[in-house]
């Protein structure tokens, strides 16, 4: 073995380009011998980068070195090495990440974590993930199980709460028990095979190094296999390692603070950390580390490498940072942009990307551990149909295929509730072809029909609320069942009667042959179709490994969180000049221009996720890395994305929730130089590019059909609504248009008015007003009603106590000579040119001959003030009616106009008081006279005459709403609330 060959390409100069020029120069002696070598790469961006820039630097043509990949910079997963002979059969096969997931969650939900005895299915398969990346460092960092066996039996260097002993002990438990298991299936984790791939790779090329150049480049992860692998690659003869990033310009001392010694800790959230380790396991020194061959970088960036690398630099070295008369340097082609809120970052990155292709041959890329911000982006992007290649992909339960799975998750975890229902039938793969417009009609119907309160659960619930009755919306309900009869019979297999938990393996049978029976041939079609199969086959064939039932409401969770385990990546075609890259893929990349989006504390670096089976001070004793060890990563790949020619750094000032904390590597460059602000100001066009050009507002909608074809039959709610909103009373009765109740409507006031009505006329017509009987009356009738729990227990007892109310006020006004005369009875009053309908709640003769209009509310009724002014006239034209012979068994001379309250008096705290209607003292008339007069008017100004029905005619009047979007309000009147 020779003297260590250890090389680093610094953050100035691209590395794939770098490395790519150096390997011609030093091998490619011709076109063929390049082949002969071996290039060992960290994952397979990497490896597309090297092979992207070979063709930029081949003239004319060259064959590339064989290109392996070590695996990714955590270890998390499967390595990519193919080295010849390196597997024997010594190596077992490893478990599949999935098998390895589902396994590891039914070990935690038989054996508990701490503070979770049971788990549920949901939440144990998430903590499989956890304990899969604990036993991972173990594994990478060659910790055994007997090691953890020994620190619990031996006992920890210091006292440990509770909570982390036993988190500790359940971990020692579940991991004997997982190597069990793996021993019985002849499998081991993929971290372990890779480990004994590279040992044996490391052993047999001592022994025999292997023919043609050995180049380790780029590699970063300091895992002690992959550390000897490359201090045995950095000895041979032909070999040698090539680092990304190493700073080959620090001090012996600044060194030794970052590495740090015996008596003190390193900072592990410094960027050279990673590699300090690294170099050190490969002992190596950094004084060793020689810059790779090539041309230097320009000056002004290699200006931004030293100043970005002093502002990174330990906090016991920063005396130097400002000196006395001089400004901080300015850091050229720099950029600095802060947004108000993520929405403007992302608009403002899609503009600065659009704008690099202006400048042909430019390349610019997106660089951000923020996956939300770089969905916008590619958003905003496809605005001027630019398609961005996003590295990362899209999670499948995010792709077409995904969402219906997943709404049909939902589905059975809400026992066919409406919304959940009407997200599985209206979705756009379900009955494509010639059969979806059809099919939608039918979903159209349906959806009229569910709406309102929430009908009873499963299909059969469904059944029941389309065979009742809804004068409103008759073809609806009529439409809807027909349809329904065999749409039904699609989702039979999803209505599972086995109570809250059942078989997982019933289930997934059912979601699959329920999906291949909404969806035909597109079920499966394609790359997300054919990764959703393969998961669930791979799922069907693991369900005797995982939890034996699960709970209804844990299914989305768990679907949700089995779909994001797969990612669906765009096949080759992206643009070609614009990147969307996260942070490993940025690593060995470079662009023309590159944005680094989202510099927030907790985003870039990411604030490490507390280890829920490890405490900090058992990690330090395993030899596991600390929480900031990422931190150090993260740090590393801003340092290596400053070294782009041009740089924008963006940051929103808030998030969704809350305002956000600069970014402290933001904070620190900063503090030692100053960003270039030259360039576009990306805040104000973000801004900007929205703004709608400036146009005169539309004109207020003043519909005026002829008077002939104005209604001539007029009910006295709608005369309420003529008088309060001319443009709504057009809406509803010439347009026909009434607003639909949402779906899954909360039993509101509509149903409890139903409710007392009902109650109140079965007291008239079965006990004619017998003392004593409404409240029977009552129960019957609530019995009968859907009513939710949140009523059952709150409202009825209120309303029970307004019905004795009611009943004794009632009986003791009889005693006094009052008595009932007509209840819910229709009538009808021809006035020439108009008939009026109406329906009175009540009607009672008093002790003097006179009438009394009755009128019962659960809510509040019409203030005075309305009454008067004319908005109001229900009360008063009953009265009138009354009084004109409308009513045949109620006529006279009308004296009172009551709402009877059935809600809280907040004056004597009681339920139920008569709240009486007057014009008050200084009006001469009654409500009927008041009301006649009112609706001469109404009608004859938009009944018989011309006057347009204007929109907000009246805008400081409260009950308008319903029609708002028709007239599109906003337009014309400004955005309201």
């Amino acid at each position: 073995m020779s003297r260590p060959r250890v090389y680093s390409i610094g953050s100035g100069s691209p590395f794939a380009d770098t490395l790519a020029s150096g390997l011609i120069a030093q091998f490619g002696r011709d076109r063929l011998s390049l082949a002969h070598g071996l290039l060992i790469l960290p994952n397979h961006r990497a490896l597309r980068a090297m092979r992207e820039a070979f063709v930029r630097l081949a003239e004319p043509a060259l064959l590339l070195p064989r290109m392996v990949t070590i695996g990714d910079d955590e270890l998390s997963e499967a390595a990519g090495l193919v080295f010849d002979g390196a597997e024997g059969e010594t190596c077992p096969p490893a478990i599949d990440p999935l098998h390895r997931r589902i396994l590891l969650a039914r070990l935690i939900e038989e054996e508990g974590v701490a503070g979770m005895n049971r788990p549920d299915p949901e939440n144990a398969f998430r903590l499989a993930a956890e304990l899969a990346r604990v036993l991972d460092a173990l594994e990478v960092e060659r910790t055994s199980l007997e090691a953890l066996q020994a620190i619990n039996r031996d006992g920890f260097s210091g006292d440990l709460s509770d909570h982390w002993s036993q988190a500790y002990a359940g971990l020692s438990r579940l991991a004997a028990r997982y190597t069990e298991e793996l021993s019985q299936r002849g499998l081991i984790d993929q971290t372990a095979r890779r480990n004994l791939i590279l040992e044996q790779t490391t052993r047999q090329w001592q022994g025999a190094p292997p023919p043609g150049f050995v180049v380790a480049a780029g590699i970063s992860t300091a895992a002690p296999a992959v550390a000897e692998l490359l201090a045995t690659v950095a000895r041979l003869e032909q070999g040698c390692v090539v680092l990304s990033g190493c700073d080959l310009s620090l001090s012996k001392d600044e060194w030794v603070a970052i590495q740090g010694t015996e008596q003190e800790a390193g900072e592990e959230s410094h960027p050279q950390y990673h590699l300090s380790v690294l170099l050190n396991r490969m002992q190596v020194g950094l004084g060793e580390v020689e810059a790779w061959p090539g041309d230097p970088p320009p000056e002004s960036i290699a200006l931004r490498t030293h100043l970005v690398a002093e502002a990174l630099t330990p906090a016991r070295f920063t005396s130097a940072w400002h000196r006395p008369g001089k400004p901080a340097p300015l850091l050229e082609h720099v950029s600095v942009h802060r947004f108000a809120g993520p929405a403007d970052e992302a608009q403002g990155i899609a503009i600065a990307l659009r704008e690099a292709l202006e400048v042909p041959g430019q390349t610019a890329a997106l660089v951000t551990p923020d996956r939300a911000l770089a969905v916008r982006v590619a958003a905003h992007l496809r605005r001027w149909g630019i398609m961005a290649d996003d590295s990362a992909g899209q999670p499948l339960s995010q792709t077409q295929h995904g969402t219906l799975w997943l709404a049909m998750a939902r589905l059975v975890a809400q026992n066919f509730a409406p919304a959940a229902l009407l997200a599985v039938l209206k979705h756009p793969l379900v009955m494509t072809g010639e059969a979806r417009r059809d099919w939608l009609d039918g979903a159209r119907w349906l959806d009229k029909a569910l709406r309102g309160p929430l009908p009873p659960p499963g299909l059969a619930g469904i059944a029941a609320r389309l065979n009742g009755k809804d004068k409103r919306e008759s073809k609806a309900f009529a439409l809807a069942r027909d349809w329904w009869r065999d749409a039904a019979t699609l989702l039979a297999g999803l209505d599972l009667r086995t109570g809250e938990t059942f078989d997982p393996a019933h289930w997934l049978e059912a979601m699959r042959t329920t999906f291949e029976a909404l969806c035909g041939e597109a079920a499966w079609q394609g790359s997300e179709g054919r990764a959703l199969a393969e998961l669930v086959t791979a799922q069907q064939a693991l369900l005797h490994e995982g939890p034996q039932r699960l709970a209804r409401a844990a299914l989305p969770g768990l679907t949700r969180d089995l779909l994001d385990t797969v990612s669906i990546r765009p096949a080759w075609g992206g643009h070609p000049r614009i990147a969307i890259w996260g942070l490993l893929e940025a690593r060995l990349q470079r662009a023309d221009l590159l944005v680094l989006g989202s510099l927030n504390e907790g985003v870039w670096p990411q604030l490490a996720a507390p280890d829920p089976f490890l405490a900090p001070r058992i990690r330090r004793e395993l030899g596991l890395p600390g929480l900031d060890f990422r931190i150090g990563l993260s740090a590393h790949d801003f340092v290596m994305a400053l070294g782009a020619p041009r740089v924008i750094v963006t940051r929103a000032e808030r998030d969704a929730t809350a305002p956000t904390i600069e970014s402290r590597l933001l904070l620190r460059l900063a503090a030692r130089g100053r960003p270039d602000q030259q360039g576009s100001d990306l805040v104000a066009l973000s801004a900007r590019i929205d703004e709608a050009l400036a146009e005169p507002r539309t004109t207020r909608p003043e519909p005026a059909p002829p008077a002939a074809e104005r209604p001539r039959k007029l009910s006295i709610s709608n005369a309420d609504l003529l008088a309060q909103d001319p443009y709504g009373f057009f809406a509803r009765t010439m347009l026909k248009l009434s607003r639909l109740d949402p779906v899954e409507s909360s039993i509101g006031a509509r149903e409890r008015g139903n409710l007392v009505h009902d109650a109140f006329e079965r007291w008239a017509e079965q006990d004619a007003f017998a003392a004593g009987r409404l409240i029977v009356r009552f129960d019957e009738a609530a019995a009968e009603q859907p009513l939710d729990a949140t009523m059952r227990a709150f409202d009825l007892p209120r309303l029970r106590a307004a019905m004795a109310w009611a009943d004794d006020q009632l009986n003791r006004a009889r005693g006094e000579g009052r008595e009932p005369l007509l209840w819910e009875q229709p009538g009808e009053l021809d006035l020439g040119r108009l008939r009026l309908t109406g329906k009175p709640d009540r009607i009672d003769r008093l002790a003097d001959g006179s009438l009394a209009i009755v009128d019962y509310k659960t809510g509040s009724n019409p203030k005075a003030r309305q009454v008067q002014q004319g908005f109001a006239l229900q009360l008063g034209l009953l009265g009138m009616m009354a009084e004109e012979g409308a009513f045949d068994s109620a006529q006279g001379k009308v004296s009172a106009f009551e709402y009877w309250r059935l809600n809280r008096d907040q004056k004597n705290q009681t339920f139920g008081w008569v709240a009486p209607m007057t014009l008050g003292k200084d009006d001469p008339r009654t409500l009927a006279e008041a009301a006649s007069e009112r609706l001469e008017e109404l009608a004859a100004r938009w009944l018989f005459g011309g006057e347009p029905f204007t929109a907000r005619l009246h805008p400081d009047y409260p009950g308008y709403g319903d029609y708002d979007q028709l007239m599109r309000l906003e337009e014309w009147y400004g955005p309201q609330g």
